[in-house]
Order: C-alpha cells, then sequence, then structure tokens
C-alpha cells in the first residue's frame, strides 16, 4: 500500500469511529425517549437497562452506519481540502478519483458488513429488543406507598399510610383494605404503628403491624354451614392484636419474560429468506381466495349453472399444483410410486395410434335431435341442469320395459313443464332475494381478505428491499460527502455537520414518500425504497464530476463575479434599445 492511501485511510477511519459512535447515541436517545415513561419507575436493574440499550443500538445500526460515512468522508475531505494537501495531491498528478480510491473501497468493505448487519444481526435485536420491552410495560411499578394516600398497586389490596419515616421502613397509621374474597370491604386491618420489608428474595413483603384491630364482616357461621344465607344475620367481628404478621405476594412486580415466538412475526424482525417465506405464503393464500371464487360458483346458484366466465390459465396451474401437494403429502411411498407408473403408462397409451375400429351403434334406440331441451331423469328439481343431449324414441320391435322408460320420461317433462309454468310465489321471490344478498356478502368478505392480503405483502416486500437499499446508501453518501468535502474545503464538525444533516434530511423525506407510496399501491415497493438511493446517487455523481472540474459551487467569490456579469449584460442590453 503506497503512503497517500494510508494517509487517506488514517485520515477516514478516526472521524469514522467517533462519527458512527455519536450518531448511534443521538438516535439511540431519541429512540429511547418514546418509551421513557414506561421504563422509568419500574425498579429495573442495570442488567435489564444494558440489554435494552444494547438491542436498540444495534438496531440504529442501519441509519446510523449511511449518516456516518457521509459526516466522516466531509469531515476528511474538508480537513484534506482546508490544509491544502488535495491540492498538492493534484500538483503530483494524482486525479480525485485516485485519491478517494481507497477510502471507496473501505466503504464497499462498509457496504457489506452493514448488509450483514441488516440481513442478520438487527432482526435478532429487534426482536430481543421489542420482547423485552413489551415484558417491562407489562411490569408493574416498584412499591411506593405516599403519605395520606391509598395504594392499589398489590391485585387486591388496598393501603393507606398516614407516615413514613425516612428510614423507608417504619409506618404510622396503617390501614389495609382485603379484597381478596371479592365481596366489598368486609376485612379491614387498623394499626397505630407497624415496619414494612421484603422477604424470600424480594418476592414476598411483610407487614408487621402493633396496636391495633382487625374487623371482619361475614355471615352467621351456623347459617353457612347449612348453607342459609341472609343479609340480616349478617355478623361483625373485631379482634385486638398487640403483634401480627401480613404478607403479600409480590410475584407481580417482577420482571416476567413473555415467549418471543410471539413476535417473530413482525416484518422487522425478519431476515430476507424468512421474508421470501412470508411473501411467497401470502401470495399462496391470494390465490387460494381467488380460486374459492370459482369452486363455490356453483353453490350459489340453484337452478342454473351455466356461466361464461371460465377460470384463469394461473388458477388451473395453481390448482393442480395445490391438489398434487395435498394428495402426495399423505400418500405413503409406494402408493406415489405405483401413481408415477400409472402416469407414463398412461403417457404412452396416449402415443400409440387410435383404434379404426368404430363403436356399435344399438339398432333399438336411437337418438334424434329435438328442437326443445331436456332434463335429464333422476336429477333432483333443485339441481337440475338444463341440457341439449338428444331426446330418446322407441323404434319399432322395442321391448316392453324400453316402451315404459320411455313413457316415464314423458311424465317426467310433463311434471318439469308444469312446475315451470307455475306463477312466481313471494316466498320464492323473497329465497332469491336472501340467496343474493348472500352470495354479495361472501363475495364482498373474500374481496376484503384479499386486499388484506395484498397490502400486508406489500408491508413485506418493503421490508425486503430496505435491508438492502439502507446498505447501498452507504455508497450514495459516500459519493455526495468525498467530493463535496473537496469542494467545500472546510474541516471539523461545523459546516460538514450541517451539510450531512441536511442531506440526512433529503434521504429521510424521500424514503418515507416513497414507502407511503408504495403502501397506497401508487407506485410498486422496489420503486418506493430505491427512489431516494437512484436519487442520492445521481447528485453524488453530480458532486463528483463537478469537484473533478474544480468548479467553485460554495464560494461566494464566483457568484459576486457571476451576478455581475449577469448584471453588466442587462445595462448593455438597456444601452443598446436607447440607442
Amino acid at each position: 500500500m503506497k503512503k497517500i492511501d494510508k494517509l487517506i485511510l488514517t485520515s477516514f477511519a478516526g472521524p469514522f469511529i467517533m462519527t458512527f459512535l455519536v450518531v448511534v447515541f443521538i438516535l439511540l436517545t431519541q429512540h429511547m425517549l418514546k418509551y421513557f415513561d414506561d421504563i422509568i419507575g419500574k425498579d429495573l436493574g442495570w442488567e435489564v437497562l444494558s440489554q435494552l440499550l444494547f438491542y436498540f443500538a444495534i438496531f440504529m445500526t442501519p441509519v446510523a452506519m449511511p449518516l456516518a460515512v457521509l459526516l466522516s468522508s466531509l469531515i476528511t475531505f474538508g480537513n484534506l481540502g482546508e490544509h491544502f494537501e488535495i491540492t498538492a495531491i493534484k500538483s503530483a498528478g494524482i486525479s480525485l478519483l485516485r485519491t478517494i480510491r481507497p477510502i471507496f473501497f473501505f466503504v464497499l468493505f462498509l457496504t457489506g458488513l452493514a448488509f450483514y448487519i441488516n440481513n442478520n444481526l438487527v432482526p435478532t435485536a429487534a426482536l430481543e429488543a421489542y420482547s423485552l420491552l413489551y415484558d417491562i410495560k407489562q411490569k408493574k411499578p416498584a412499591l411506593d406507598l405516599r403519605e395520606g394516600a391509598f395504594y392499589n398497586g398489590l391485585p387486591d389490596i388496598s393501603i393507606k399510610v398516614n407516615k413514613k419515616f425516612p428510614d423507608g421502613i417504619t409506618l404510622k397509621g396503617i390501614i389495609v383494605y382485603d379484597h381478596r374474597k371479592n365481596d366489598g370491604n368486609k376485612e379491614v386491618t387498623v394499626a397505630d404503628s407497624g415496619r414494612m420489608s421484603t422477604i424470600l428474595n424480594e418476592r414476598y413483603m411483610k407487614f408487621e403491624l402493633f396496636n391495633g384491630y382487625n374487623y371482619t364482616e361475614g355471615a352467621n357461621n351456623e347459617r353457612e354451614m347449612t348453607g342459609q344465607k341472609n343479609s340480616k344475620s349478617e355478623t361483625l367481628t373485631r379482634s385486638k392484636f398487640f403483634k401480627t404478621q401480613v404478607v403479600f405476594d409480590l410475584s407481580s412486580f417482577q420482571l416476567s419474560r413473555t415467549d418471543k415466538k410471539w413476535f417473530e412475526g413482525n416484518r422487522i424482525m425478519r431476515n430476507l429468506s424468512e421474508l421470501d417465506i412470508d411473501i411467497d405464503s401470502i401470495k399462496t393464500e391470494v390465490l387460494q381466495q381467488e380460486l374459492n371464487h370459482y369452486l363455490y360458483k356453483p353453490t350459489y346458484f340453484s337452478y342454473f349453472n351455466k356461466d361464461s366466465i371460465t377460470m384463469p390459465e394461473y388458477l388451473r396451474e395453481f390448482r393442480k399444483v395445490r391438489d398434487s401437494i395435498n394428495r402426495f403429502r399423505h400418500m405413503p411411498k409406494e402408493a406415489i410410486e405405483e401413481e408415477r407408473a400409472a402416469r407414463q403408462q398412461e403417457a404412452q397409451t396416449r402415443t400409440a395410434p387410435a383404434n379404426p375400429v368404430a363403436k356399435p351403434v344399438n339398432p333399438i334406440v336411437k337418438a334424434e335431435r329435438s328442437p326443445t331441451k331436456k332434463i335429464r331423469k333422476g336429477t333432483p328439481l333443485r339441481s337440475a341442469v338444463v341440457t341439449d343431449e338428444p331426446v330418446k324414441t322407441v323404434m319399432p320391435g322395442a321391448s316392453d320395459s324400453l316402451k315404459s322408460k320411455v313413457n316415464a320420461d314423458s311424465v317426467f317433462m310433463a311434471r318439469i313443464d308444469s312446475v315451470f309454468s307455475m306463477p312466481t310465489r313471494r316466498t320464492t321471490v323473497q329465497a332469491a332475494t336472501n340467496m343474493a344478498r348472500q352470495v354479495k356478502s361472501q363475495v364482498l368478505n373474500s374481496n376484503a381478505a384479499i386486499e388484506n392480503y395484498q397490502k400486508e405483502r406489500v408491508v413485506f416486500e418493503i421490508q425486503w428491499h430496505k435491508i438492502i437499499a439502507n446498505s447501498v446508501m452507504c455508497i450514495a453518501m459516500f459519493l455526495i460527502g468525498a467530493p463535496l468535502g473537496a469542494i467545500i474545503k472546510r474541516g471539523g464538525l461545523g459546516v460538514p455537520f450541517l451539510i450531512s444533516i441536511m442531506f440526512f434530511i433529503i434521504y429521510y423525506l424521500l424514503n418515507m414518500q416513497g414507502e407511503k407510496l408504495a403502501k397506497q399501491g401508487l407506485i410498486s415497493p422496489m420503486t418506493g425504497i430505491w427512489a431516494a438511493d437512484v436519487i442520492l446517487l445521481a447528485i453524488g455523481f453530480i458532486f463528483l464530476r463537478q469537484a473533478r472540474a474544480d468548479a467553485r459551487l460554495f464560494d461566494a467569490d464566483a457568484y459576486r463575479v457571476f451576478f455581475d456579469h449577469v448584471g453588466q449584460w442587462f445595462k448593455a442590453k438597456r444601452a443598446g434599445a436607447a440607442v
């Protein structure tokens, strides 16, 4: 490695590490402020808080790394330009592209690292962080008895303390209401003073009460034994004590962990392969819903099953694949082999030449085409299907059984004609209306389910593209920061920080708007997510071209000279018009 490459890399490595840590800290602080109310007052240990901060820090990495690359590249090349080191490098015959090449390869490595973090570490960190945060939200606040106020944090227990001494243990003027029997304020304990402490690894709280009374209101014991309860027979019992102990369970104050399998279905907790499986499953559900329209269509019509709408070819293919999978899934291996051999034999039979021998014609019964349609014999009236099959007539010399069969068909047709000639009843119309409403409701519900599946599929596709697009954004930010730093020629954290914040806001707005349009279905998920990367890459190439040409984009004198030329041109034009 040449000395110039070492100089550039060492100038970039220090600012990158510093800016990355600063950006992660800022984003982590901003993110944790949203859950401040859920965390404070829960008496969480440092172990739990450190785990939560660590997981959320990894979760912030996809956003922090592109911003750190932009800010560090601006600082690096701004410092080189401010100390005229870029000028010296160019005077030695080394182009700007050759100067930024070592950092570009390092940024490519960071891009691969960012993809690995986004695809492997971030889903795991999100699962751990949000499952832990859910358990923290479910945890009750720490036990905090306040003077003169009832505390209802314990299940079915209300405690009031008139005075709490500074040691946090000694109490005075204690009232305890026990509602664990769910029958009102029928058990009350009043004590002059007491002490509060936790036992058995803080799983239980023990109250030592002194000089008090225990009041119990309830039914007569004799009547309770015989099952006779009456409000008029209730009794009040008062017992005095000089010292007693009351123990309360504090299990609800412990942090209990929920099984992580209930959180694994969220899109931010899935990697690319898992998202592919989710997207494929959603597409299968959509095809199944569409196929149900055609499979259940015969049940919608009671008397007339003909329909000009045929099943699309892609649904036919999906049905074949689904049926074959379901059939072979439950078949033993021997049956599968037999099925395969039978299919091969059937395919060979199809390729054999057709038999030229014609099928003999029955001389007894012949078919004649009738101008009227006929309903098959034996078909129920509700499921009768109107067909164009030929009407059978009896030829001379036929048997008596055949004649009786034809006569029965004629009688059946006469009954059918009489049914069709009957006037329409109100109950029939009402039944048809109810059936139409039922069919409409089923179709609307199926369409709503398909729409929900489509929205869910778009969300998973957006997350799939974000994993890759956030990694590629490191290259776009570097192509903006390096040329821009060479043009500005300002180091430090002042101007580079402002410029990096401006471009980060542009990236955030473009990404947010593209994701919003993709969720609304106005554009595809790929277009919505990759639009920000493409736009910023184009801006980066423009800045790179301007930096190679030593453009003075941020030099006030250049703009002052430009406007002076424009003013002189207008004056000359006015003078020519006056002459």
